[in-house]
């Protein structure tokens, strides 16, 4: 009988945000928006990095691996999404929702990790400089960000594979815009008890390391410029840590305000609003964020755009 359950959910149903069909057509085109920005700033960053040789430093290393994540991160949200907002077809197969809710959870997790590593080889880079290059070597960058990427794939994994043994016998009415780990828990027939364990666990191993990682960093940080004489120089490095910080706290913060609530006080809708920053918003900003205002990317964006404005008139010279 629990097989025979288990195969009458062939498909799930996202509910989304339930507006009127004005108020979709509104928000289908900002988050067609935000996702073209999305699309836009984070190739456009990657591009930037190889092309610009100036930028084959660790950072920058780490800022393009960023850059993929966060353009992976909104890609497995953002189609499906929009597709359900324009055609009003808001169904998802069993394997589809299984799908996206791998490949979400994989890079939401390479995410927190590579912002933690980012904060250290900004601490490294910061209390030794000198050693920099050493320590931040070719061999070790690629190791700092494949640990992630096989880490979170890891996890992804094996949390997709323990909730979809869930039994699913009805309803199939997912309360969110995407297929999450939370509200799929709540459509279960069978004990979930143990996947509830498991998910409070991992989240906050993830998050309580990586968030350590940074804040450790980012301590050290501080008080090393601190000590620099420089009034402008101390600005400009305090300046530079806030915009990091800032990103940092609400990608974090909405994570921890989902993911480490207790049960009796969930709710799935507060959920799906705090679900659009990190999936929507932070991806967009990120390039911003991260690099916009640095002056070596600044330097790299218009040598670009003058071999750009340039192009035409040498092959008119021709």
């Amino acid at each position: 009988m629990a097989e025979r359950n288990f195969t009458l959910v062939t498909e799930f149903i996202l509910q989304g945000f339930l507006l009127s069909r004005e108020l979709e057509i509104v928000l289908f085109v900002l988050v067609f928006v935000v996702y073209s920005l999305t699309m836009v700033g984070n190739i456009g960053m990657i591009s930037l990095i190889r092309l610009d040789s100036r930028l084959h430093t660790p950072m920058y290393f780490f800022l393009s691996n960023l850059a993929f994540v966060d353009l992976c991160y909104s890609s497995s949200i953002a189609p499906k999404f929009l597709s359900t907002l324009l055609t009003e077809d808001n169904r998802i197969s069993f394997n589809a929702c299984a799908i996206q809710l791998g490949f979400f959870l994989t890079f939401l997790i390479s995410e927190m990790f590579l912002l933690a590593v980012m904060a250290y080889d900004r601490y490294v880079a910061i209390c030794n400089p000198l050693l920099y290059m050493v320590i931040m070597s070719q061999r070790v960058c690629v190791q700092l960000v494949i640990a992630p990427y096989l880490y979170s794939f890891s996890v992804a994994f094996f949390h997709t594979v323990v909730t979809f043994r869930l039994i699913y016998c009805g309803p199939n009415i997912i309360n969110h815009f995407y297929c999450d780990d939370v509200p799929l828990i709540a459509l279960a027939c069978s004990d979930t008890s143990l996947k509830e364990i498991l998910l409070f666990i991992f989240a906050g191993f993830n998050m309580i390391s990586s968030l350590s990682t940074v804040l450790i960093s980012y301590l050290y940080i501080v008080i090393a410029i601190l000590k620099i004489q420089s009034t402008e120089g101390r600005l400009k490095a305090f300046s530079t840590c806030a915009s990091h910080l800032t990103a940092v706290t609400v990608f974090y913060g909405t994570l921890i305000f989902m993911y480490l609530q207790p049960k009796s006080s969930h709710s799935l809708d507060t959920d799906k609003m705090a679900s659009v920053f990190y999936t929507m918003v932070i991806p967009m900003l990120n390039p911003m964020i991260y690099s916009l205002r640095n002056k070596e990317v600044k330097n790299a964006l218009r040598k670009v755009y003058e071999k750009l404005h340039l192009l035409p008139l040498a092959y008119l010279k021709k």
